[in-house]
């Protein structure tokens, strides 16, 4: 998964602060979060939305700015069915960099 810039330099920090292997443990109790965090922590911010309906902002949004298809669907870790899916091997990481930095720029 690309990642942009400043993903990466937040993952950074927080790996060099770590006490321990996970990224962004619970606060409370030191452990992997749970599937449901995120959504306590969107519901407490008032953000009307989902982590499906990030995802489907993001497709929108690269349809409204010209994101050719097959670049967007492998952005969302959609797979190819049928027969172009049985000749897509490619996995766009170089043409999805730029396009996570994009994003990241639109959001930010």
């Amino acid at each position: 998964m690309p990642l942009s810039a400043r993903a990466v330099e937040l993952l950074t920090e927080a790996r060099s602060k770590g006490e321990t292997e996970l990224v962004f443990p619970s606060p409370v109790t030191g452990r992997a979060v749970s599937e449901n965090t995120y959504v306590k922590l969107l519901r407490d911010l008032d953000i009307p939305t989902s982590a499906h309906g990030l995802r489907a902002t993001f497709r929108s949004w690269c349809s409204d700015t010209g994101v050719p298809r097959d670049l967007a669907e492998m952005a969302l870790g959609h797979a190819v069915h049928g027969v172009e899916g049985a000749y897509a091997r490619s996995d766009m990481l170089e043409r999805r960099r730029p396009l996570m930095q994009q994003w990241a720029s639109y959001i930010a």
